[in-house]
């Protein structure tokens, strides 16, 4: 059952009582990651593979989100800057024990390439804040992987438009 999360604004990613991390590099220039991210949001589950399924509602203003193993998310679009930051707030969802979320992807021109920051920003009971703590390496693992895919991709992409 779909539960409602406490709204919280961008102030969040600094703010919450877990924030979690991760950073790697992408050869691919910031507007194509970019895009990748906020304008072909049905793409996700083609490199990230937690991910089942993504598709924008609300005219582009909102997601839905399903993972592996059955976690559904309802979101926000709350930062949309082209080549800089795309952030989503969770709104509802069936994940036990989660009050708030926000995640945040920062990306920074480094060279030629990509600086990708991601953060997860969370609040919950303490059963959820003891397994996300636990899961975090779990998740750098997949945001890597993730990362890693899109790149391949946007590279075959680039490489095949040329």
């Amino acid at each position: 059952m779909a539960r409602r999360l406490r709204p919280v604004g961008l102030d969040f990613i600094d703010d919450a009582p877990i924030r979690l991390v991760f950073a790697t590099e992408a050869a691919a220039p910031p507007e194509a990651v970019y895009r990748a991210l906020a304008e072909e949001v049905a793409g996700w589950p083609s490199w990230f593979r937690a991910v089942t399924l993504a598709r924008p509602t609300h005219g582009g203003a909102g997601r839905e989100v399903r993972l592996m193993g059955g976690v559904r998310f309802q979101e926000t679009i709350m930062a949309a800057e082209p080549e800089q930051r795309y952030a989503y707030r969770v709104d509802t969802t069936n994940a036990p024990g989660v009050r708030a979320l926000l995640e945040e992807w920062r990306l920074t021109p480094v060279g030629s390439g990509t600086h990708v920051r991601w953060t997860f920003a969370a609040d919950g009971s303490a059963p959820f804040r003891l397994g996300l703590t636990a899961a975090r390496p779990g998740l750098g693992h997949s945001f890597r992987t993730a990362v890693r895919t899109l790149d391949r991709r946007l590279t075959a992409r680039r490489a095949a438009d040329q």
